[in-house]
């Protein structure tokens, strides 16, 4: 998958390594209540209505500490092993 020049500052374009690794669906209810959609829009820096959208500071915040969260779980997993 190669990303169009355009979309190459966007927070999924930062993200790439991870995409098919991580369950955005299940991260976006887990750490923000929120569906998948609205989290694969805000990575896509485009919302429904095909309009730009970004992260939020608070937003950029949170999702650093869900991925954190997610590698310290993921690391404790693989030490039990």
């Amino acid at each position: 998958m190669t990303l169009k020049e355009t979309q190459t500052n966007t927070m999924k374009a930062k993200l790439y390594d991870l995409l098919i690794s991580i369950s955005w669906s299940d991260l976006a209810k887990r750490y923000f209540d929120k569906s998948g959609s609205w989290l694969y829009h805000k990575l896509d820096g485009i919302d429904g209505n095909k309009k730009p959208t970004e992260f939020t500071e608070e937003e950029k915040y949170q999702l650093k500490g869900a991925l954190i969260d997610l590698a310290d779980r993921i690391r404790r997993a693989a030490e039990k092993i």
